[in-house]
């Protein structure tokens, strides 16, 4: 057995389940911003499809450092432990995401104002992910 190849596997499948996750908080927070408008007869906002979709990205990362884990030839059960580590790192960030998205699908239909402060917050979470990425990248 490979313990190497199971880390590989469990950052990408956990960093995919915290975008799963993200996705669901901040797909709730959107669809719930647009009925708020169709009941107001207000416009609904097409932008609240950024927040809910932002979490996805982690998935991405997760896949990115498994094909560099995957080729690696470092210790396997440092690789697992980088898998898991990093894996919950996204997770916990795409979960974020989706709560900040959330709430800016909320601010946003509500006032109409404010996407570019929204949006940078959610990309403060996007951020720990990339680190995570970028650093396990590095030492693997």
């Amino acid at each position: 057995m490979n313990w190497g190849m199971i880390g590989a596997g469990i950052v990408m499948g956990i960093a995919a389940m915290g975008s799963a996750i993200g996705i669901g908080i901040a797909g709730q927070g959107a669809i719930g911003a647009w009925k708020r408008c169709y009941l107001n007869n207000k416009p609904a906002p097409f932008l609240l499809v950024v927040f809910a979709g932002a979490p996805l990205t982690q998935t991405i990362y997760g896949f990115l450092l498994m094909n560099t884990m995957r080729t690696s030839g470092s210790d396997p059960l440092f690789l697992l432990g980088l898998g898991l580590a990093c894996g919950l790192s996204m997770c916990m960030s795409a979960i974020a995401q989706g709560k900040a998205g959330a709430a800016g699908s909320d601010a946003l239909a509500e006032t109409g104002k404010g996407f570019a402060q929204y949006i940078m917050v959610v990309g403060l979470c996007e951020t720990i992910a990339l680190f995570s990425m970028v650093f396990g990248m590095i030492v693997c």
